[in-house]
């Protein structure tokens, strides 16, 4: 007998083991629930590091009680931004409305979240990263499966085994590409381009957003906090994706710089920063819906199975639920085919609600024409003296099962 009164002829089941691509919500999230499963985690991110900043992002409905069973409420609230203001403007800059941000995102005034992006990555990894390997500035090169394992060859020339392997690298997730085809199959195009950056918040904005408009074509500025920098938007409706564009930044600031060069306000001052810009990111305005989101031994969450896209405000928010419901899953069935099957029937009705707000209405603070915009626009002063409209039913419709121990 050893000391601690356990023979020495008795082994440890080994750990399944698990590798999770991407480390930005989705992936850090998972690695947190497969850990509590029993799991052993890796998880591997093409960047040399933790991204922080970043845009603010929204947490909503169901969302936040899976941040709350995870234990991280609390510092996420404190994180929380706390806008006091949306305001609109039209073409010359004059004011159209201006309104609690709740009203307009149709949110729970005092429950939902609104934080950097950046802290709540920051605050998931704080969780795992005691307990969870991650391997940054690396990334997944070729997968083999060979019977029950994963045979994986990193970039950097590492070679690993797993017994499962999980995409949670983005709406342009190469393990997708990889496993399932090229994106073009699953991407859902909704008609508008944006771009992204912070600039020198030069124009007294504290705690608020400003958003211009003209058909087809919105300029937002967002201050976070009193901070000497704003986050810039600019959000422009294309019938059909640049594609040309999507992997030259030059050619971004060009193509933005064309479609907003007769428009007003402080919009030429936005170009102009956009030019020097050292964070641009710019993308178009989609959605990945597949009819399945795994694959053998292979599944994808969040964005890399079913981004929503920026018009729901709902992307973190599925990638943290489905996370959860991703891991219960794995953590209730020993098959990991019957866990991916309980998974897609748990969050599919969920997903396809959130994904359906765009059709709903969600694009309806970009009208493309005039008239679509006035009707736009007399809604909102009508939101002015009405109260805060009900949260929408997509964001909680999902009641989440108790979280299963390992089998």
């Amino acid at each position: 007998m050893t000391s601690n009164g356990l023979s020495m002829n008795v082994r440890t089941p080994a750990k399944r083991t698990v590798l999770i691509s991407g480390a930005s919500i989705a992936g850090p999230a998972l690695a947190y629930w497969l850990h509590r499963a029993g799991y052993a985690v890796t998880v591997v991110e093409k960047a040399g590091s933790l991204r922080d900043g970043g845009y603010p992002i929204d947490i909503r409905g169901t969302a936040i009680e899976v941040v709350r069973r995870m234990g991280i409420l609390p510092r996420l609230r404190d994180a929380h931004i706390d806008s006091r203001r949306c305001t609109f403007l039209d073409a010359d800059g004059s004011e159209v409305a201006s309104l609690s941000p709740s009203a307009v995102a149709g949110g729970v005034e005092g429950q939902d979240l609104e934080v950097r992006r950046g802290d709540l990555a920051a605050s998931l990894y704080a969780l795992v990263r005691d307990d969870v390997e991650f391997l940054f500035g690396d990334s997944i090169d070729t997968l083999d499966q060979y019977g029950q394992r994963f045979d994986v060859t990193f970039r950097s020339g590492q070679r690993r085994t797993f017994d499962l392997v999980v995409g949670a690298d983005g709406m342009h997730s190469q393990t997708r590409e990889t496993l399932f085809g090229p994106e073009e199959q699953f991407h859902r195009y909704l008609g508008y381009c944006f771009a992204i950056f912070t600039m020198p918040n030069t124009f007294g904005l504290s705690r608020e957003v400003v958003m211009w408009n003209t058909p087809g074509k919105a300029a937002a500025l967002y201050a976070v906090g009193d901070d000497d920098e704003v986050h810039a938007f600019l959000n422009f409706h294309q019938p059909e994706p640049p594609l040309d564009v999507l992997r030259n930044p030059d050619a971004q600031r060009d193509l933005v710089a064309t479609v907003f060069a007769d428009a007003g306000w402080e919009v030429p001052r936005m170009v102009g920063a956009l030019r020097d810009a050292d964070d641009l990111f710019f993308d178009t305005a989609g959605q990945i819906r597949m009819p399945h989101w795994s694959s053998g031994r292979i599944a994808l969450v969040g964005d890399a199975a079913y981004a929503p896209s920026f018009l729901t405000g709902q992307g973190s928010s599925l990638a943290l639920v489905g996370a959860y419901m991703l891991a219960n899953a794995l953590a209730t069935h020993q098959d990991h085919t019957a866990a991916f099957a309980a998974y897609e029937h748990g969050a599919r009705e969920f997903v396809a609600m959130n994904q359906a707000l765009v059709d709903t209405g969600g694009a309806t603070l970009f009208p493309t024409t005039a008239q679509a915009l006035e009707q736009r626009n007399t809604r909102l002063r009508g939101l002015v003296t009405l109260p805060s409209a009900p949260a929408r039913p997509a964001h909680s419709a999902l009641g989440l099962p108790a979280f299963a121990p390992m089998p």
